[in-house]
């Protein structure tokens, strides 16, 4: 409020507009109020109880002028006056929340990729409820359509994990399209929850990936890229189950561990396939569903419509073309690693 009186009872004097530097230092004021703690609808108040205290003064201060055509002109200097207070403490707002997304996106990026000083990590994660010392687990959901902060679905599925848990528990970001949740690593039912409300949102087209609780200010971005790699692992593998978890999937990082070793078992045991007519695509297909449906054959068959016979006959023809049998105990296991092995390598559209 400093100054305002004089500067309102001045221009009003005149009738004149307020200068270029009244204007700036009111502006001034206004962004140096954005730092304390009244709210804007306060201040305006407190300007409009000031400008009625310098009206009710006006009969004494104006002699025989017309009080009119004064209380118009303390009116408007008045408007000036608090439209540009208003207008510096909005700029400064603006900036601060500003600074404040950059700042929070700063530190999400750092604890999903564990970057920076781990101390001064855990000392940031402290003020929004996460404890670095204790396990954390990370879910990452993959909708039809990119996530950003202020898409429905992250809206609608923030409110729902606010009214149901304690917002110190969990945090929730946008990070590369997708949406993040990092909670607590006995948070199980959390998570379940989160999975349930991003499918909900989208419409069952959205698919979750848990990774495992990990320990330690790195444990977030541990289970963040486990979480990941398993997103990617239901795409390459054209996994149905809308919700992934990465104890589940462990046996393909041990498979992917050594590709050149499991790009030769593609090649040996899957490229004699090449030969048959129509190519490598349909036999691969035959086996992928013969493995899934627990090699039965009439479920097999069902799945690809196919007669049993018709089914049968591509899996002696297999047999014919690789020398391995899908009946036979030993050789199902070395055909469903190297049909599993092409698929995670993308063969045969790419070679290995």
């Amino acid at each position: 409020m400093t100054g305002y009186a004089d500067i309102v009872l001045d221009a009003s004097a005149t009738g004149r507009r307020l200068c270029r530097e009244e204007l700036d230092s009111r502006r001034a004021l206004g962004e140096r109020a954005a730092r304390s703690p009244y709210g804007l609808r306060t201040l305006i108040g407190a300007h409009l109880s000031a400008t009625r205290a310098l009206t009710s003064a006006l009969p004494l201060a104006t002699g025989s002028r017309d009080a009119r055509t004064v209380l118009d002109g303390v009116l408007a200097a008045a408007e000036q006056a608090v439209d540009a207070f208003a207008d510096g403490y909005e700029r400064a707002r603006r900036l601060a929340v500003r600074q404040e997304e950059a700042a929070r996106r700063e530190f999400i990026d750092d604890l999903l990729h564990g970057r920076g000083n781990l101390g001064r990590l855990a000392e940031r994660a402290e003020h929004v409820g996460l404890r670095l010392a204790h396990t954390q687990a990370v879910a990452v959901a993959a909708g039809p359509e990119p996530f950003g902060d202020l898409h429905r679905t992250a809206r609608q599925v923030e409110a729902a994990l606010g009214a149901r848990f304690d917002e110190r528990r969990v945090l929730l970001a946008t990070k590369s399209g997708r949406l993040v949740c990092v909670a607590p690593g006995d948070g199980h039912e959390l998570l379940d929850f989160f999975a349930e409300r991003v499918l909900e949102a989208t419409g069952g087209r959205g698919r979750v990936a848990v990774g495992r609780p990990q320990p330690g200010p790195g444990g977030v971005a541990r289970s963040y890229e486990e979480a990941l790699n398993a997103l990617d692992l239901a795409e390459r593998m054209a996994l149905a189950a809308p919700v992934l978890r990465a104890e589940d999937l462990l046996v393909f990082p041990v498979l992917t561990r050594d590709r050149q070793a499991l790009a030769d078992l593609v090649r040996s045991t899957l490229g004699p396939l090449r030969q048959a007519r129509g190519g490598a695509e349909p036999l691969l297909e035959t086996l992928n569903a013969y493995f899934e449906a627990g090699c039965t054959a009439a479920e097999a068959a069902r799945r690809l419509s196919l007669s049993v016979r018709a089914l049968t006959y591509r899996l002696e023809r297999i047999h014919r073309y690789t020398g391995t049998d899908p009946a036979d105990p030993l050789h199902r296991y070395t055909l469903q690693t190297a049909v599993i092995g092409a698929r995670l390598l993308g063969w045969p559209a790419q070679e290995v």
